[in-house]
């Protein structure tokens, strides 16, 4: 997982309240075996229009997505988050978002900054003409007109996003103790089928 510390960008001020994971990446793309390519499929009713928000010369491939309330409603598919990553979207600002979708982005190396409705609509308001920076060391968003948003971020979930830490990254991080306890177990029971067997080779 890509480490987030801070990013300067483009921010798309799609502001919708209460879009749902079928909204974000419909069922019929979801036939797919491998997450590459989902980008394509995300968003695709809203973007059957040509002129939609999200595929504007300005706001293509743009790194932060403004959102309304309630974002990430609806059915648990992982596939959402997949789908906004693949658009390039590395962080979500709303007032709130679905439980699931949140948990769901997190565990892919997405940044959710939860911020009150009257700080989104400002933020919406400099997007259209303005870059915004997200720093997660420091917990704010700032705009070039000086706007300072600070937010709030479970302590766990910023450890792994500031250090690139998946679940697996996690476990690779504590090598060190399992090898030990191991070895303390080969040692203290060696009756234990894993453990007998590596004392044994």
């Amino acid at each position: 997982m890509q480490p987030f510390h801070t990013l300067t960008g483009v921010a798309v001020p799609y502001g919708a309240e209460n879009v749902d994971t079928d909204a974000i990446i419909p069922s019929r793309f979801l036939k797919t075996v491998t997450r590459a390519g989902l980008g394509a499929g995300a968003f695709a009713v809203l973007r059957e229009d040509p002129d939609n928000i999200f595929d504007t010369p300005r706001n293509s491939g743009a790194p932060i997505l403004i959102a309304g309330d309630n974002f990430g409603c609806g059915s648990s598919r992982e596939h959402a988050p997949w789908a906004l990553a693949d658009m390039g979207f590395r962080v979500v600002i709303a007032p709130s978002f679905a439980d699931i979708f949140a948990g769901n982005a997190f565990k892919n190396g997405m940044l959710l900054v939860l911020l009150p409705q009257e700080q989104v609509d400002r933020l919406m308001e400099v997007a259209a003409t303005e870059p915004l920076t997200i720093d997660l060391e420091n917990q704010v968003v700032t705009t070039p007109y000086q706007d300072r948003f600070t937010f709030a971020v479970d302590p766990f979930r910023k450890h792994c996003l500031l250090g690139g830490l998946d679940e697996i990254g996690l476990t690779l991080a504590m090598g060190s103790d399992i090898t030990a306890y191991e070895s303390r177990l080969a040692t203290s029971k060696p009756w234990v089928g894993g453990a007998a067997q590596r004392q044994a080779a």
